[in-house]
């Protein structure tokens, strides 16, 4: 049966033995009938939270040339700002602005086989400019990767796994990206159209494991696609990331999980 809404789960339940058993019925129906769901009570503190996202928006409030000294094409790495505009889902336009970071890393030695400038660091903006930026998103980082590594031993027991079941696929420093997203109001800039000429985003699937978007503001625009095809909103709620299961996650467990696009 096609889903209508999003489930919303309590992780907090998941910490708890009482509780647990029933948190990975309800995981267990949300992986296999719809591939997205809310997470709430992570225990992410709501100060560091709010953090995030001023200092994001403090980001973007940037003149453009600040933010181009950061430019994705600057570094190896795909680590960096994309201007607006910049990228293309299903031959349209993604009217977004954007910057890329991941959780840090060694750098790469001139030995080192070429992926493995995907390692590279950080480009961050200049502190002069934004002091609070750099240290607000490491420890955001650093949580979030703490979660999704205990989200996924979860994974594995909703679907009858030992909770270690999937650690092999994993280095021992496991590498976390973050992307910090920018949706401006396009009738501002002057761009109309019809809904594929004026997307934020076009619709599509995610290629990691999983994915847990922080949606920083009370407008909706976040939409995800059922069995029949239809498109289910998933508005945001206040203390809660949106969980959204990845094509990795899907082959990984051999379709038993399954991702839809959003």
């Amino acid at each position: 049966m096609a889903f209508s809404s999003i489930p919303i789960l309590d992780l907090s339940e998941a910490r708890n033995p009482a509780t647990k058993p029933a948190f990975l019925d309800s995981l267990r129906h949300a992986l296999l009938e719809v591939g997205f769901l809310y997470i709430k009570n992570t225990g992410v503190d709501d100060k560091l939270i709010q953090e995030v996202i001023e200092q994001g928006k403090r980001f973007f409030e940037l003149p453009e040339e600040k933010k181009l000294e950061i430019e994705m094409k600057n570094a190896p790495s795909f680590l960096g700002y994309s201007r607006l505009g910049n990228e293309i889902t299903r031959f349209k336009t993604d009217w977004r602005e954007q910057i890329d970071l991941s959780t840090t890393h060694p750098t790469p030695s001139p030995s080192d086989p070429l992926y493995h400038n995907l390692l590279a660091p950080n480009q961050w903006p200049d502190p002069t400019s934004l002091p609070h930026f750099r240290p607000v998103y490491e420890q955001y980082m650093i949580k979030m990767g703490a979660i999704s590594m205990e989200f996924i031993s979860l994974v594995a027991e909703a679907i009858g796994l030992p909770a270690n079941a999937f650690e092999r696929f994993f280095d021992k420093e496991q590498q976390h990206k973050l992307k910090i997203v920018k949706y401006p109001d396009l009738q501002e800039l002057g761009i109309e159209g019809d809904e594929g000429e004026s997307q934020g985003v076009g619709p599509h699937k995610d290629s990691m494991l999983t994915s847990y978007l922080l949606q920083a503001s009370h407008h909706r625009g976040l939409q995800v696609q059922n069995h029949r095809g239809e498109w289910v909103d998933c508005p945001p709620i206040d203390g809660t990331f949106v969980v959204a299961i990845g094509q990795g996650l899907e082959a990984m467990t051999q379709g038993v999980c399954q991702r839809w696009a959003f």
